[in-house]
């Protein structure tokens, strides 16, 4: 009787392993076929275009803008009927191009004068509504360039408003 328990044992642990065996392969199987389904999905719409991609992205470079803050605000008076009445305006030049910012660190002086001219034409109303408020950035960035296009420079990308007082 001890010899038939030995034999009786025997087969069931080569039926164990071989379940085992069957369900690593079954497993290692599945998880290779999730990954290859995956990169398929991914990778469907690619094939066909990946020429124009390429060239699209070879010719579409992002190039981050720089800006130049001007620290000291620019304060004039502003017309209007009756009362005298001040504008105060920090501003910030941005541009993509490191060279305008440069040239326009190098005319400081001369930009502050221009900008403080500018704002000194506008008009207390003008400014109290969004339109007048929306307006300024773009007359502003309109003088700064006809100032750096007048030195020789080139021309900012935008005007920003940091702080916006009227009194």
């Amino acid at each position: 009787m001890a010899e038939n328990n030995e034999v009786a044992a025997a087969p069931k642990k080569k039926g164990r392993l071989k379940t085992i065996l069957l369900l690593i392969v079954v497993l290692v199987l599945a998880i290779g076929l999730s990954i290859a389904g995956t990169l398929w999905f991914l990778g469907q719409g690619d094939d066909s275009t990946a020429d124009g991609d390429t060239e699209a992205a070879a010719e579409e470079v992002f190039v981050p803008a720089s800006y130049l803050v001007m620290d000291k605000p620019l304060v004039t008076t502003i017309s209007n009927p009756g009362r005298q009445r001040y504008i105060q305006v920090y501003l910030a030049l941005e541009s993509s191009q490191e060279a305008a910012l440069q040239a326009a660190r190098k005319h400081l002086p001369l930009l502050r004068n221009a900008l403080i001219s500018e704002l000194g034409t506008s008009e207390f109303t003008a400014l109290q509504t969004v339109e007048g408020r929306q307006a300024l950035p773009e007359r502003l960035l309109a003088t700064v360039n006809t100032t750096l296009e007048a030195e020789g420079e080139p021309a900012v990308d935008r005007v920003l408003l940091r702080n916006f007082v009227v009194q």
